[in-house]
């Protein structure tokens, strides 16, 4: 795809997520030394600062390097993202002892991104937490025929890179 993908950090963001991949700990940052769980030269899995609802103790999983998002991700790198994911979801499952896992990851504004340095959720779930509770709200089946209109759309743009 030949589209440019412009930045949609605010002009002079200084990134949490770098700050604390440098020094956990010191300023602009909550990452503490105690929140990572895997690191290796090209990522880091941590935990999260922010706790969501019934799920705590969930892990974002982070490029060591910036990378504002999945669009600017060199591929490689996300193989390895996922790899860790991979990683710590199987983990997860194991030392919570979960019902199930969830991979979530942001985009832009409007994707719900805070943190402009990609990363990947990964979120422990447990029967009856409510988590979807606001998409199940909305969810629609939509029709054949709707659905056909955006996979040509998106079709042909995959086609045109």
């Amino acid at each position: 795809m030949k589209t440019q993908f412009p930045s949609n950090a605010p002009l002079g963001y200084v990134c949490p997520n770098c700050a604390g991949l440098k020094h956990p700990g010191g300023p602009g940052t909550m990452i503490e030394d105690g929140d990572f769980v895997y690191r290796d030269n090209q990522v880091a899995a941590i935990i999260n600062t922010f706790f969501w609802g019934q799920n705590p103790g969930h892990v974002i999983v982070v490029p060591i390097q910036h990378h504002e998002s999945l669009y600017l991700l060199p591929p490689e790198l996300g193989h390895h993202i996922f790899d860790t994911v991979q990683l710590v979801a199987r983990a997860m499952k194991l030392a919570y002892q979960s019902a199930g896992i969830t991979t979530l990851q942001n985009n832009e504004p409007a994707g719900d991104q805070h943190a402009f340095h990609y990363h990947h959720h990964v979120v422990p779930r447990y029967p009856g937490d409510d988590f979807n509770q606001l998409k199940r709200k909305h969810i629609r089946t939509a029709s054949p025929a709707e659905r056909a209109g955006y996979a040509e759309k998106l079709g042909r743009t995959l086609e045109a890179r």
